[in-house]
């Protein structure tokens, strides 16, 4: 089993060497797949140092302006060699010793997707009372439309076999990628499981990026994908 896992990275100069060191502890076979997505803060330079010191394992792919998250894993998906896909946010709000619980359900042969779960579980940091209200409201409405029973749909960490990931065709250039990728997996009929992880949630202030135009965006997307696309 080889593991692809895909970072894309948007101005995340203070954590991105420490979760690539975290990522790289992780013990598989793996392929590292950096798409920094035009990022400003000096994050680029890191990234191509970084890229030159682990040539065996670190892959970079350079986005000449920003273009979302979605367009940065839909770039990285071009270059996946292996047989699993994780995809891991470079903020270090998401703990790769939660891979084991990621991986278990596909390598059991049970599932082809696996989600994370922030909530339900695993230890997570207590932040923003209307982001969970709103991400409830989405995740609810997204169970309603594919007639899943996720628990929470918008989290960051899906792992997919690889041959899966390659049949949805993502179309999203933002955080559009996390309604676009649970519709389609629905609509192709895949096992998917969820598992408890670790979230340790940032602050605005802190680097987060998500707003409140991200999720009235994610209404749209969940129609758009559903019945639409």
């Amino acid at each position: 089993m080889k593991l692809s896992i895909l970072i894309p990275v948007y101005n995340e100069r203070p954590t991105i060497e420490l979760l690539l060191k975290r990522v790289e502890a992780a013990p598989y076979e793996k392929e590292i797949i950096l798409v920094d997505d035009g990022s400003t803060d000096g994050t680029r330079e890191v990234l191509e140092r970084l890229a030159r010191d682990h040539r065996d394992q670190v892959h970079l792919v350079l986005h000449p302006q920003n273009r979302g998250k979605g367009a940065a894993i839909r770039t990285a998906i071009e270059h996946v060699t292996g047989d699993i896909v994780i995809i891991q946010d470079a903020d270090l709000e998401y703990d790769p010793k939660d891979y084991p619980a990621l991986l278990g359900p596909i390598l059991d042969g049970h599932a082809d997707v696996v989600f994370g779960n922030r909530f339900h579980g695993g230890p997570h940091r207590v932040l923003y009372f209307w982001h969970y209200v709103g991400n409830r409201f989405l995740t609810n409405l997204c169970n309603m439309v594919t007639n899943l029973n996720l628990s929470d749909m918008e989290v960051g960490y899906k792992t997919f076999r690889a041959e899966v990931l390659q049949r949805l065709h993502i179309k999203s250039d933002r955080f559009g990628i996390e309604p676009e990728l649970t519709v389609k997996v629905a609509r192709l009929g895949c096992r998917v499981y969820e598992v408890p992880i670790a979230y340790h949630g940032r602050t605005y202030a802190e680097g987060k990026k998500i707003t409140w135009k991200d999720g009235m965006a994610a209404l749209y997307y969940i129609l758009r994908f559903r019945f639409f696309d």
